[in-house]
């Protein structure tokens, strides 16, 4: 095998470990999420990560409606719809018509969805740090193939859900 060979199987092997570490985070992330909320004394939160993330967008474009939500989120719309009917159900948005459009329905958040929001936007904020001393090393050039790498990868994994 030559070098070029083995650094592709180099490369496949770390981003398979990038996705179990990945499925680890998410987990991490709701139970810091779920800790967080007890100690600021949220009487419930949303079970799933996703749902949080809903709630975090509307709350950074309210009033949104289902399809500038879907685009947002890069969901479908019949994910977004399955979502917000959870969340207006629990109590976290409100949904409404607005200038007499009967079709088009906007979401913002309640009392206890702000909450949520808040709690969210906190721990983010501490993410987002964490992330950018992780990219501090590298030089813009580095970090410029680091982000077509991504975007390669999501666009191949996007294509293979359609299939």
């Amino acid at each position: 095998m030559n070098s070029l060979e083995t650094i592709k199987w180099l490369v496949q092997d770390q981003v398979v470990h990038f996705v179990h570490l990945s499925e680890q985070r998410i987990e991490s992330e709701q139970d810091k999420i779920f800790r967080y909320a007890q100690e600021q004394q949220l009487e419930s939160i949303p079970r799933h990560l996703t749902s949080v993330h809903v709630i975090d967008c509307i709350g950074n474009n309210e009033p949104i409606n289902n399809t500038a939500l879907a685009e947002k989120m890069k969901l479908s719309k019949a994910g977004i719809t399955k979502i917000s009917a959870k969340l207006l159900e629990e109590g976290y948005i409100h949904r409404r018509q607005l200038n007499d459009n009967k079709k088009e329905v906007y979401f913002s958040l309640t009392e206890k969805g702000r909450r949520v929001f808040e709690l969210h936007q906190q721990l983010h904020k501490l993410e987002e740090e964490r992330f950018m001393q992780l990219l501090e090393p590298f030089k813009e050039a580095e970090l410029h193939v680091i982000l077509r790498f991504l975007q390669s990868v999501s666009s191949h994994w996007a294509n293979k859900d359609q299939e």
